[in-house]
């Protein structure tokens, strides 16, 4: 990724920020998340010494943000459970799982589906960790037989080829596009809406003609998708639907550009 590594500062009356330059802004840009705290985008080779001045302009809906992103995180201690879960709600491919937890004197834990509705963990089930990277490479190769296909087909509709996908777990993102035009989605995608997928399968595809987010880029979003913003707005708020097992709080972003 084109990106310069992270510069640390600190501000008087204002919550310590990080600074990021970007090859794709065009703009300043400030973006706040409940575990990252306040970042600055900035385009390459942008005068960082503007920076302060820029954020105190900006000290209102830093303030907003910040109380609202205290309320959320505040939310998250609260329904945060260390647990591991007894289903797994799966709505973007409309399938619901039992999750059971069979302990024997195994010291490794195999995971099996049954009934096409259960998922049995037998073995060492007392190491959540163990299970829960089970449970992760099961939602990955979920994600790979039906969000790929599924990529395929809105790729041939919209007639916005790609060159290939692939399944990750990313933190901060529901999916990425390469220059070389490979789309990554994170499997996380599993737990949101069906239309809310559509939507980043879509915004991906739109990234294999425009890598940035340029007027153009919009247009061609808009072209394939009218109601575009109304989807982007929900999508921004939607990290309430991953399960807190999963450290969904991340995917939500704040953002106000310069």
């Amino acid at each position: 990724m084109a990106e310069s590594t992270l510069i640390t500062g600190q501000l008087t009356a204002l919550p310590g920020y990080r600074v990021r330059e970007s090859l794709k802004a065009k703009h300043v840009s400030l973006r706040m998340t409940v575990q990252g705290g306040l970042e600055v985008i900035v385009p390459k080779g942008f005068d960082q010494s503007r920076i302060p001045e820029i954020l105190h302009t900006k000290q209102s809906w830093i303030a907003k943000t910040t109380d609202r992103l205290e309320e959320q995180r505040q939310q998250l201690s609260l329904e945060a459970s260390h647990e591991l879960p007894d289903r797994l709600q799966l709505r973007a491919i409309d399938q619901r799982w039992q999750v059971e937890y069979q302990p024997t004197q195994s010291n490794r834990v195999t995971l099996t589906e049954k009934d096409k509705s259960r998922l049995i963990l037998r073995g060492c089930t007392q190491n959540e960790d163990a299970c829960k990277s089970l449970l992760q490479q099961w939602l990955s190769h979920k994600a790979y037989q039906r969000l790929v296909p599924w990529l395929w087909l809105v790729s041939q509709e919209l007639n916005l080829p790609f060159n290939k996908a692939s399944v990750r777990g990313q933190k901060t993102l529901w999916a990425s596009c390469s220059q070389q035009k490979n789309i990554s989605l994170n499997y996380k995608l599993l737990f949101l809406p069906t239309h809310l997928v559509r939507y980043v399968l879509i915004h991906e595809l739109c990234h294999t003609i425009h890598l940035n987010h340029s007027s153009q880029f919009w247009g061609l979003v808009f072209e394939k998708e009218s109601d575009y913003k109304a989807l982007d707005r929900e999508l921004r708020k939607s990290s309430h639907y991953v399960p807190s097992w999963l450290e969904p709080s991340i995917l939500d972003k704040n953002e106000d550009q310069i």
